[in-house]
């Protein structure tokens, strides 16, 4: 294994997110009647995350005005907003022992097939962020419709030290 593997493993969950430039947001305030993450032994439930951008509804139909490209950054934003909860959930992201599953919601228009695709730009920055605890069960639906308009919602199971 070339050196700079055994760099990255190395490597805590935080410097991955530095080297990557994030920075993890705060929790939202949820929207409605539930709140944003439920641990129950060593599992952690976080809500849905719906796409933000600059801080507002990332609004838009995958289909319709909407590449999956767009779909995809979204997604990401939407992985970023999960660590951001996450974090806040178990206090330390280096406890993490595995990403167990994602539920992706993709509003998009009918004759759209490509939610699997939006849904890994989720996947795959989790991937970059908890290397080998990344790999994880997965769900992608075609929705009518996201509340706000949004235009990907995930939610996220992790199990945690």
């Amino acid at each position: 294994m070339p050196l700079h593997c055994f760099r990255e493993l190395r490597m805590s969950v935080y410097d991955r997110l530095s080297a990557l430039g994030i920075t993890l947001p705060p929790v939202a305030t949820p929207a409605a009647a539930y709140v944003p993450f439920v641990r129950t032994g060593s599992l952690v439930y976080l809500s849905g995350h719906t796409a933000k951008r600059d801080g507002k509804p990332w609004v838009g139909q995958l289909g319709v005005g909407m590449t999956t490209a767009e779909g995809k950054a979204a997604a990401r934003a939407v992985a970023i907003d999960l660590m951001g909860t996450l974090h806040v959930a178990v206090g330390d992201l280096n406890k993490v022992r595995r990403i167990v599953k994602l539920l992706g919601l993709v509003n998009s228009a009918p004759t759209f097939i490509e939610h699997h695709l939006v849904i890994n730009g989720c996947s795959e920055l989790l991937g970059e962020v908890f290397g080998p605890a990344a790999p994880h069960a997965r769900s992608a639906f075609g929705v009518a419709q996201i509340p706000t308009g949004s235009c990907v919602e995930i939610e996220l199971i992790a199990e945690v030290a």
